[in-house]
């Protein structure tokens, strides 16, 4: 006996219907221009189906899905008697419209929608995934399977807060920098393969926006792993790295304390300007050198030597405890020191991560711990220790002279820059009281006696 069901809402009704047979249109669309068995009309009266068994209730639903699953066995049985073989995809499309049909007849509408989006996509995109899946090596492969080990089973297991009563070590603060790492050697990967060198300065500038440190040290091994090749490009990324960083902390510090921004606002913007100035003349990006094909392999590019991983996760842990012990640096610095040692973690925390000292400087601006010009020097001194540090990194990762020697020249032009900006800034009238006599703002004209 069919049990009897309340009358419908005539609107909500005819808009769960509605939904339904767009989404097998959709999906229907695809397979009916690649003359397939199941065409627009049958992925329609699927996702109707699946729909109808949702208005029905539960059992109904499940009874839509086995008789769509009489039907997808049907229609593999005739494929194959005509000798076109099972029809795997347009099988598991079927019964990814009729669920969601089924949530739609249930009265959702985000998640049935983006269900037959990406069904449509999928079966659309069939070449190009293809040929990307064949074009994939082993190692590349174990490596986007090991980033995603990173970032969605270790890092979500990890324990919140801190390990010790000192609450110096959070372990989840310091994975976040390995999965930074590991993402960036990925994308630089990605991108030297689709664009060459202009791949790697791209990457540079997008990964100095997150942490310039670690984008230096990425371009330093691929300029290193290249044989020399990508030099001009990572000379010219360096660049790109270190004006994504000022742009990043300039707005930091103006979303979060604008007084403090205009009273750092002369040293910033000089040194932003020399910065954007010495990547776009100074350091001309130089196209990727191609190899002569091979007599066995006539017409193929051999890749670039050392270019066969996407990151080293080596590397990537390696620059993870070199955070997590300047971190706890940093905060036994700030405790013992109190507000005296205010520019002594802005330098270290310029070390590490000049966006996180600007916006503690930025917090403590905001609590009236600090006044808005000693705020605006510690942002100066973390952005200028970030930019100094990358000295260092690429000296010692690339081991290439001449890179080194050009980089060196770069910064110190900026560090004079930063010199005639903390001198005009000085000259002007604090927007709050000026610093007392003796507090670290008064050392701010000086930028050589910093290092």
């Amino acid at each position: 006996m069919i049990p009897e069901f309340p009358a419908w809402p005539y609107v909500p009704t005819l808009a769960r219907l509605a939904l339904a047979i767009a989404i097998g249109l959709l999906v229907g669309i695809e397979r009916e221009r690649r003359n397939k068995g199941a065409g627009i009309r049958t992925f329609a009266f699927a996702a109707l189906l699946g729909a109808v068994g949702g208005l029905l209730g539960q059992a109904f639903a499940l009874l839509a899905l086995a008789l769509l699953g009489v039907l997808v066995a049907l229609l593999n049985v005739e494929t194959i008697r005509a000798g076109e073989g099972a029809e795997l995809t347009t099988s598991a499309a079927l019964l990814v419209t009729a669920f969601a049909g089924v949530l739609a007849g249930l009265g959702h509408t985000f998640t049935p929608t983006v269900l037959a989006v990406a069904t449509a996509a999928l079966l659309a995109w069939k070449e190009p995934l293809a040929g990307f899946s064949h074009a994939l090596t082993e190692a590349e492969l174990r490596s986007a399977i090991l980033l995603a080990v990173l970032a969605f089973v270790i890092y979500p297991i990890l324990p919140t807060g801190s390990l010790d009563p000192w609450r110096l070590i959070q372990p989840r603060m310091a994975w976040v920098t390995v999965i930074l790492i590991a993402t960036l050697g990925f994308a630089n990967y990605v991108l030297l393969k689709l664009y060459g060198a202009r791949g790697l300065e791209l990457t540079g500038f997008l990964g100095g926006l997150v942490n310039s440190t670690v984008t230096v040290a990425e371009l330093a091994s691929r300029a290193r792993a290249s044989g020399g090749q990508l030099v001009e490009a990572a000379f010219r990324g360096v660049l790109l790295a270190t004006v994504a960083m000022l742009i990043r902390n300039v707005a930091i510090l103006g979303l979060l304390a604008p007084r403090a921004l205009l009273d750092a606002a002369a040293p910033l913007i000089v040194m932003l300007i020399g910065a954007a100035v010495a990547a776009f003349l100074y350091g001309k990006g130089a196209p990727m050198r191609r190899h002569r094909p091979t007599v066995e392999d006539p017409g193929h590019e051999s890749p670039l030597p050392g270019m066969q991983s996407p990151f080293s996760l080596t590397s990537a842990l390696r620059f993870g405890l070199i955070f997590l012990a300047l971190q706890v640096a940093g905060t036994l610095a700030q405790r013992t020191l109190g507000h005296a040692g205010f520019y002594a973690v802005s330098v270290a925390g310029g070390l590490i991560s000049s966006a996180s000292a600007t916006a503690a400087a930025a917090n403590l601006v905001a609590t009236g711990t600090l006044s808005p010009r000693v705020a605006g020097g510690g942002a100066i001194l973390a952005s200028l220790t970030s930019a100094l540090v990358n000295l260092p990194i690429v000296a010692r990762m690339t081991q290439d002279r001449a890179l080194t020697r050009r980089l060196a020249w770069a910064l110190a032009g900026l560090i004079g820059l930063t010199a005639i900006g903390a001198v005009a800034q000085n000259r002007l009238p604090a927007l709050v009281s000026p610093a007392p006599t003796g507090s670290p703002a008064a050392l701010l004209p000086s930028p050589p006696e910093r290092r």
